[in-house]
């Protein structure tokens, strides 16, 4: 092919795609796709928000809930257990490193099962209700409550096991991608399914930080 000819196709296509214009009314709404769908499970936001603020005086959480810093803490625990470790936060995942693009593990597994326990400083909040009301319907292993500062990404990674999300505070700049779907998850008491043992990501690429909870779905088969 001529360079003249590779020139006109170009130009033909740029004239294309500038005709299709751009849909910018639909990027702050939940669009379903291939590893991300919504419950027919509702909660209620206000309820919710404050149960965050109730739990957040209660016990000291781990990082930094401020704008820019990533915060967590967890609402389930191995009966018993009372002190967790970093790893009970973290947890097994895989990437693949820049160098030469192979996919390695990172932290240890974590048996998603033995986290049955409600953690008892949290008793009575509506996150309890919300545990139990989960909990009727999966199998629900580690459950924690993750915030995200503002300008803030998640590694690209897997997880050995899918995720609920709940958002609580989110921003129209919160986004979820699953391999190569990316969605909006809006605040409004929704649970989402996020089939996070495919590569995923979040990111808040808002003004205002993001929270969310997010329950494991142990499975029996997991990669270790």
């Amino acid at each position: 092919m001529c360079e003249t000819t590779q020139t006109l196709g170009d130009q033909r296509n740029m004239r294309q795609w500038l005709a299709e214009g751009v849909d910018s009314s639909t990027v702050h709404h939940f669009v379903p796709g291939p590893g991300i769908k919504k419950l027919d499970l509702k909660f209620d936001i206000g309820a919710l928000r404050e149960a965050l603020e109730t739990c957040l005086q209660r016990v000291e959480s781990q990082g930094d809930w401020a704008e820019q810093g990533f915060g967590a803490f967890s609402l389930t625990r191995r009966p018993g257990v009372e002190t967790e470790t970093a790893n009970d936060l973290s947890g097994r995942y895989w990437l693949r490193t820049a160098e030469t693009y192979e996919e390695e593990p990172r932290e240890e597994p974590v048996d998603e099962f033995a986290f049955t326990q409600f953690v008892p400083e949290f008793a009575g909040t509506y996150f309890e209700h919300v545990h139990s009301e989960l909990a009727k319907r999966f199998p629900i292993g580690r459950m924690r409550v993750l915030s995200k500062g503002l300008y803030n990404c998640n590694s690209w990674h897997r997880d050995p096991e899918p995720r609920l999300h709940i958002p609580i505070l989110t921003n129209p700049g919160s986004l979820f991608i699953v391999n190569h779907h990316v969605t909006h998850l809006p605040a409004d008491g929704s649970v989402y399914f996020t089939d996070t043992r495919g590569y995923h990501t979040a990111l808040n690429g808002g003004e205002t930080r993001r929270v969310h909870i997010v329950a494991a779905l142990p499975q029996e088969s997991s990669p270790q």
